[in-house]
């Protein structure tokens, strides 16, 4: 797995397809992802740090997660297959013990910028953006 960060996000209020660019963390190689619009809005609002007046979907996952006393260590971009993007959340539960929950890279991504955790992505995802 390689390191990556959020180096872009381009919302269209017109369009339906979004744009996040996800670069590797201290090097050149970079990926596009398309993502929807209320994921792109959320992303950026996270990054923003702004405040809805009542939770959102992505403050209800964290939510979820938080009542359980779980913790969020990362989300991991794991594959792409026929043009679809496959991710995975990293919350370990209190005892210890980690769990892996299937995401879209868009909610997972989004996850990630709310509680400012690390986005690692496969060797083989990262290619298809060089």
């Amino acid at each position: 797995m390689v390191e990556v960060e959020l180096r872009r996000i381009t919302i269209n209020d017109t369009g339906d397809r979004q744009y996040i660019v996800l670069g590797e963390k201290g090097g050149d190689r970079m990926l596009p992802i398309v993502i929807g619009y209320a994921e792109a809005q959320a992303i950026n609002r996270f990054i923003k740090g702004e405040q809805m007046p009542r939770p959102m979907t992505h403050d209800l996952a964290l939510s979820l997660i938080h009542a359980t006393d779980a913790v969020m260590d990362r989300i991991e971009v794991t594959d792409l297959k026929e043009g679809t993007f496959y991710a995975v959340v990293h919350p370990t539960r209190p005892d210890g013990t980690r769990v892996e929950v299937d995401a879209r890279p868009s909610d997972a991504i989004a996850l990630a910028c709310a509680e400012e955790k690390p986005i690692f992505m496969a060797e083989s995802v990262l290619k298809e953006g060089v």
